[in-house]
């Protein structure tokens, strides 16, 4: 536990801009989603949340470590998920739920390895 927290420690700002990072990457997906290659406005609008969550990993990775950093844009299965059940109308089954917690699991575990 206490390598975790140290590994948090020396990363705290690369891992809060690369859950940013990441959550702006779902939001221009999502609205790519939404457009159906027939709204030229939402197209844009997802380029522009995509954009800002490239620009937002590149900056991530000035404050962190790659090793930890680059796996942790895995969280956004999560977000995925999550924005999908709540504004989709999709279902979370038992076997997502077990997929998402071994991603949670293993971002963990990586993050644990930066010392």
């Amino acid at each position: 536990m206490e390598s975790l927290m140290i590994s948090f420690e020396k990363n705290k700002k690369g891992i809060v801009l690369i859950i940013i990072a990441a959550l702006f990457t779902v939001l221009g997906q999502y609205f790519w989603k939404l457009s159906h290659a027939n709204n030229i406005e939402l197209v844009i609008i997802g380029f522009l949340f995509y954009g800002i969550g490239a620009v937002g990993m590149i900056i991530a990775f000035k404050f962190g470590s790659f090793s930890v950093l680059h796996p942790m844009m895995s969280i956004n299965y999560i977000f995925t998920i999550l924005l999908a059940y709540f504004t989709l109308g999709e279902s979370i089954n038992l076997y997502k739920i077990i997929g998402l917690l071994f991603i949670m699991i293993g971002i963990t575990c990586v993050g644990v390895g930066d010392e």
